[in-house]
């Protein structure tokens, strides 16, 4: 999954014109709100305020915005990202012998147990392929029917998959693949309906994202919890009572969904304020009749009721101080707003959306190769099952702390850092992975896992924000989108990597690493080139504007 953070989830563009600078000096004509929505404003335009009846925070008791954001961590913590704890539970699916049916029938192509680790990969690749491409209707979804809809979707899939897993032995068909797919579907669903919470507390935006962000990350966890009680029970509670014990979990969903949280979206403060701007429509003395009168006291009124809640959401801090410090973060970036003016089509088309795809597919493949295949590459570089074990072990526990972890850094350096800086960071981080991933000592090994379980969310935050930054809110949801519907669709590939590395290869993972190393090296490199000469150019063309700008004010003149 990828959608964890993005630099600000709207513009706070509302500054005088006098006081804006230039860079952003048209921002009041792009989008105010990030929208996941897929499609182009242009194909499908964004709902009304009136189809979706959304609230300002001010006009939600505070006691029932706490409780809500309270839930949306705790349900996200069991929900949002369970398959990524794919590693923890992969050895319980094995010891139950799970396709061992299938495997064991002779005739095979390969040897039973090489058939049985494609056949569980295969499980996680498509379930991480349909994490990334549910993104799109998601978005649509969210965007038209609110959280609630998806909450209730996100859930009914969990229920669907997690009866699937624990019937699985019963049916006709796949379940455990068909069951790991649903709950794929099922934990973005409830993950991205929970972000716009973040406006139900507009002050604190940044904190309520980092707490759905770190029940993500923690999510991962519930399988390692899972396998520890399988351990220590010897094998008693199997996958299909923990499966059928799951079940709880989608049902509290449901119950809380149309209990406690909100039906529609919380309005941003960009679009409160736009209700702020709007004129009130006068009309001539004469020309008022008592009905019409009436309207505009009711819209003054309302106007009055906005502003008295702003400041009371926002607390001390003014909205003007607040959009100065988000131009100050687009300003260090170096490349904001560069493609804002396109279109989605001419911003796909463009060397900006080409790299970033391309380095995201090749990242992306390798993280989920990793994630599935840890312990049997490093079960063959140290030829050693307990080893592997123990490191597999250790990577199970800090996935969950890395991503938690990394939070509040990641933050830091997406804030005050140059998008330049960021992908050189990420090029670099990615690199020492793959060095580290293929060099046969032990420190090695366990300092290649705690490096990628703090690259692992850096990378997919930083893919969000390069996006926002450069390609602008109005089209996030088409680009982004396209971004990650591709990524996934090309993890597929994942099956012929284990094809490679299982049987070409005869076991040996050092090949497949160092292709996948030099693929990710050569595409980071041509990415952080073009953009490092691009900011340049900016740069620029900044300087000779403001010399220009210098030397033809009147002042200078006399």
């Amino acid at each position: 999954m990828s959608l964890h953070r993005v630099a600000s989830l709207e513009t706070f563009a509302i500054l005088p014109s006098d006081q804006r600078s230039r860079r952003s000096s048209d921002a009041s004509a792009r989008s105010r709100k990030l929208t996941f929505n897929p499609l182009p404003q242009e194909w499908d335009p964004p709902a009304g305020l009136d189809q979706l009846h959304a609230v300002g925070a001010f006009e939600v008791p505070r006691w029932k915005r706490l409780l809500q954001v309270a839930a949306a961590v705790f349900y996200c913590l069991f929900a949002s990202g369970v398959v990524f704890g794919y590693a923890a539970i992969k050895p319980v699916l094995k010891s139950e012998g799970a396709y061992k049916d299938i495997c064991s029938a002779p005739g095979g192509l390969v040897n039973e147990d090489t058939c049985i680790e494609i056949h569980l990969n295969l499980m996680f690749t498509v379930a991480a392929v349909a994490t990334n491409v549910a993104a799109l209707p998601i978005g649509a979804i969210l965007d038209h029917y609110g959280p609630r809809v998806c909450g209730v979707l996100g859930s009914l899939f969990l229920a669907i998959g997690a009866g699937l897993m624990a019937n699985e032995t019963r049916l006709p068909f796949d379940g455990l693949l068909f069951g790991y797919l649903f709950l794929a579907l099922g934990g973005p669903f409830t993950y991205i309906s929970s972000f716009q919470l973040s406006n139900a507390f507009p002050k604190n935006s940044g904190l309520v994202l980092a707490l759905l962000t770190g029940a993500f990350d923690a999510s991962s966890a519930l399988f390692l919890v899972y396998r520890i009680i399988f351990q220590k029970s010897d094998g008693a509670f199997g996958h299909q009572r923990f499966f059928t014990v799951y079940l709880i979990v989608p049902v509290v969903i449901i119950i809380l969904q149309f209990t406690l949280m909100p039906s529609q979206s919380y309005k941003t403060v960009g679009e409160l304020v736009e209700e702020i701007e709007e004129p009130v429509a006068e009309e001539l003395d004469d020309q008022v009749d008592e009905e019409t009168a009436l309207l505009q006291e009711e819209e003054r009124q309302h106007r009055a009721d906005v502003i008295e809640g702003l400041q009371n959401v926002l607390g001390s801090a003014k909205a003007d101080k607040q959009a100065k410090r988000e131009e100050r973060k687009n300003e260090i970036s170096g490349v904001w707003g560069v493609m804002h003016p396109h279109t989605a089509w001419e911003q796909i088309k463009s060397p900006w959306f080409i790299l970033i795809c391309a380095f995201t597919v090749i990242q992306m493949t390798r993280i989920n190769y990793f994630v599935a295949t840890i312990r049997a590459q490093y079960e063959a570089i140290f030829g050693s099952v307990e080893k592997a074990a123990e490191i597999n072990e250790f990577f199970d526990l800090a996935l969950p702390i890395g991503g938690i972890l990394s939070i509040p850094f990641i933050g830091m350096i997406l804030d005050h850092t140059s998008t330049v800086t960021v992908l050189a960071c990420l090029v670099a981080c990615a690199t020492t992975i793959g060095v580290l991933g293929i060099i046969p000592q032990t420190w090695a090994a366990y300092g290649n896992v705690c490096l990628f379980v703090l690259y692992r969310p850096f990378y997919y935050t930083a893919v969000s924000d390069y996006s926002a930054k450069v390609f602008g809110f109005r089209t996030f949801g088409t680009v982004y989108g396209t971004i990650i519907c591709l990524s996934g669709v090309f993890n597929f590939s994942q099956s012929g990597l284990d094809f490679l590395f299982h049987q070409t290869f005869k076991g040996n993972p050092l090949p497949v690493n160092v292709m996948l190393l030099s693929l990710g090296l050569a595409v980071g490199l041509g990415l952080v080139g073009f953009v490092a000469m691009k900011a340049k150019m900016i740069r620029r063309k900044m300087l000779s504007e403001e010399a220009y700008g210098a030397f033809s004010d009147p002042r200078w003149n006399h």
